[in-house]
């Protein structure tokens, strides 16, 4: 098997656990929100030390930790804690739909984010797909009464926290480490409160091996997806990572959909049509790019 194939793999399998990790949360939805956010921070620590014992890159982390950079991994960290919070809350308030609308979004507001911050200019199939992810969101706002608030916080969230990552020079699994070891007194520190009965009832963790076990997991499912993200983008052209990327929310969709049993109007039917259309416009457009960068003579 050719490192592409693994690759491609790889990132499939990432995709499937990300897909699929509604039902999880799910299962958690007795847990009040900022408890389970708090416990996947904590995990996804345990985890990720884990990981980096392992490859004896350990120093690695606290190495970042001290760098002029820890001010970007801190905005970060909160910038992904808030996206985590909001699938969190979204999938335990029957809102799974609307999540999923959020990451299939996700890459045209990086592209905005692009045109925005860093003046890309923007090709016509790219402005088209803007367009039609626009008009989606209309037809929402307009059907349901009220503008798809959760995908737009979902994807202006991520598309944020993906613009600091390319300022930080570290690796993935080193990088999002540093953040969640940011996060960690806080998360301990709201705990704390939990279980004390300072604030909630006492707290999950600790009074079955259900959820203790669901909320340790959950540490699994936030680092493992991240690590072979990692793997596969190292093997595979970047292109295809964002084409396999859509088996994410397309899966949220299907969970939601099937196995919550979340209503699918007739205005969900409309606007996410017209998101699959843009998706496809805008992933033809960076297909095209892609080959004709590739075309280009190399110079020297």
């Amino acid at each position: 098997m050719s490192e592409a194939v693994k690759g491609v793999f790889a990132m499939v399998l990432a995709c499937v656990v990300w897909g699929f990790s509604p039902i999880l949360y799910k299962a958690l939805a007795h847990v009040p929100p900022p408890e389970v956010l708090a416990h996947r921070t904590l995990w996804s620590l345990v985890f990720f030390l884990c990981v980096l014992a392992i490859q004896r890159r350990l120093p690695l982390l606290p190495a970042l930790l001290v760098t002029r950079a820890v001010g970007l991994v801190a905005l970060a960290a909160l910038l992904i804690s808030a996206n985590w919070f909001g699938f969190i809350w979204s999938v335990q308030h029957g809102r799974t739909i609307e999540a999923s609308l959020g990451y299939y979004i996700f890459p045209l507001v990086a592209v905005l984010i692009g045109l925005v911050i860093f003046r890309e200019g923007l090709g016509v199939g790219q402005w088209a797909a803007i367009a039609l992810a626009a008009l989606a969101v209309v037809v929402l706002t307009f059907g349901l009464g009220a503008a798809p608030w959760i995908a737009l916080y979902l994807a202006l969230t991520f598309g944020l926290y993906g613009l600091l990552k390319r300022r930080i020079e570290a690796g993935p699994v080193v990088s999002v480490a540093a953040e969640v070891a940011i996060l960690a007194p806080l998360a301990g520190a709201w705990l704390l409160g939990v279980h004390g009965g300072y604030w909630g009832d006492g707290g999950a963790f600790g009074k079955g091996w259900t959820d203790s076990l669901l909320l340790v997991v959950s540490g699994v499912v936030t680092g493992g997806p991240l690590m072979l993200f990692s793997y596969a983008t190292k093997r595979v052209r970047m292109a295809t990572v964002g084409l396999v990327q859509y088996l994410n929310p397309t899966l949220q969709f299907a969970v939601a959909a099937l196995v919550f049993a979340e209503p699918v109007t007739l205005w969900h039917m409309i606007a996410f049509p017209l998101i699959w259309v843009a998706l496809t416009v805008y992933s033809l457009e960076s297909l095209r790019q892609e080959r004709r960068r590739r075309s280009l003579p190399v110079a020297g």
